[in-house]
This record gives C-alpha cells, sequence and structure tokens, in this order.
C-alpha cells in the first residue's frame, strides 16, 4: 500500500498550483538551494519544460548565442544519441 502522496505520480517534491497560480516550493528544495522567503526566482521556457531558477543562479542573457547554448543544454537528453559519436561532440 502506498502512502498518501507518496504514489508514483505524485512525489514528495512535487508542488501544486493554488486557485491564485502560486507555488510552494518544496522545503528540501528551497534550502538545497538557499530559496528564501521574499526570494524572486525566474520561470524560464525551455522547450516542453520550465526552469525555476533560485536567486544564486540566475543568470544576465547577453547574447543569442548564451540563449541558444541554455537551450541546447536543456535539451541535450531529447535528442537521439548517434551510434559511434559522442554526445559532447558538435559538428558546426
Amino acid at each position: 500500500m502506498l502512502e498518501q502522496g507518496f504514489g508514483p505520480c505524485y512525489g514528495k517534491d512535487m508542488a501544486k498550483v493554488t486557485s491564485k497560480y502560486q507555488v510552494t516550493v518544496p522545503r528540501k528544495i528551497a534550502e538545497q538551494y538557499g530559496i528564501r522567503p521574499g526570494d524572486d526566482i525566474d520561470w524560464v521556457a525551455a522547450g516542453e519544460v520550465i526552469r525555476v531558477i533560485p536567486p544564486a543562479k540566475q543568470l544576465v542573457y547577453e547574447s543569442r548565442e548564451s540563449r541558444l547554448h541554455l537551450f541546447d543544454l536543456a535539451t541535450e537528453r531529447h535528442r537521439p544519441a548517434s551510434i559511434g559519436t559522442s554526445s559532447n561532440a558538435v559538428s558546426r
């Protein structure tokens, strides 16, 4: 028997969105990333996922190339691996 809140569809680090579109950061995550009440958190669309950027890790996007690099990093696991090539190799 599964305990409520710990089933395969709901993890202990899962957060719910309230009717006011507010989200509570799980304490474990907040402590790990130094998130405190009143901090501004960036929400960045990255393909089909959303990256949540804590205050200490917020980046300044200075160029198109840096944004593309971050997108490539975020979507790397979705790309099919080629046989015989390293995932770190990039052809240009």
